[in-house]
């Protein structure tokens, strides 16, 4: 459940301290883990979870969702300590790292997949207009072709991405995607 009105600053601690609880529980390869547990783990009781989270899926949504949030800042970041072709870069080997991320959650997330819930095509949604913001600004920089869309580069990187899971497996989607970065640099119009 998604807080209405700004929480207490303990509420908010508490909040915090349960989402990060539960990304580790998943992250670790505990996906069947207990909200008992995650409350625990956050060092609140279990009524306090369900304060903020209605069920576990909640719980995992908003996981899910917060980890969107933190990628979908970055271009911006990244952008303002980098030239665009480099913002890039540096970006699509965040995406690779959060389908790692979305790798080790996957059977949590397994439990909201079959529910109405719209988080996946939301985050698919930001994740290409923060593509698209790049690659806008690569193109003007003339430093990375224009005929590319941000959706046309997600569904590349979801090629990558969806790789199985092996030893060696992040390694090589990450030298994949450093295939991927040249092929967009290649044909670039310089400016002027």
């Amino acid at each position: 459940m998604s807080p209405s009105r700004p929480l207490r600053a303990d509420a908010r601690r508490n909040r915090e301290a349960l989402l990060s609880a539960a990304r580790q529980a998943f992250l670790s390869g505990d996906t069947d883990a207990h909200v008992e547990e995650i409350a625990r783990s956050a060092g609140v009781a279990v009524g306090t979870l369900y304060r903020h989270f209605e069920t576990r899926e909640a719980l995992i949504e908003e996981v899910y969702r917060k980890e969107v949030d933190d990628l979908c800042a970055e271009p911006a970041k990244l952008l303002d300590q980098h030239a665009p072709d480099e913002a890039l870069r540096r970006f699509l080997l965040l995406l690779v790292d959060h389908a790692a991320v979305g790798k080790g959650m996957s059977f949590a997330l397994e439990s909201i997949m079959a529910t109405d819930s719209p988080v996946f095509g939301d985050a698919r949604v930001r994740m290409e207009n923060a593509l698209s913001r790049l690659l806008e600004a690569g193109a003007a920089a003339g430093t990375v072709r224009a005929d590319v869309t941000g959706p046309t580069l997600l569904r590349a990187l979801g090629g990558i991405c969806h790789l199985r899971p092996a030893e060696g497996w992040l390694a090589e989607a990450r030298q994949i995607t450093s295939l991927l970065f040249d092929g967009l640099r290649y044909g670039a119009a310089p400016v002027g």
